[in-house]
């Protein structure tokens, strides 16, 4: 999942500070998610997923699909 986290930030040429920013958290608390050093809440995880046009699921490592199924 952490890996993934960083990867969707750097393609989408993002700094930590400014994911911090849109989760309204502090930096160094982004960091500690990203390096899998605390366990990021569901909400925030919901964010970043519409902010990546991409799934929950892709973020956490339960599928490789980079985008999500539409829904019906």
């Amino acid at each position: 999942m952490f890996v993934r986290l960083k990867e969707l930030r750097n393609k989408n040429n993002y700094s930590q500070s400014d994911i911090a920013k849109i989760l309204n958290i502090t930096r160094p608390l982004y960091s500690l998610y990203e390096t899998g050093k605390r366990e990021m809440p569901v909400k925030f995880l919901s964010i970043l997923a519409k902010l990546y046009n991409t799934s929950i699921d892709y973020i956490v490592g339960d599928t490789d699909k980079i985008r999500p199924s539409k829904k019906n």
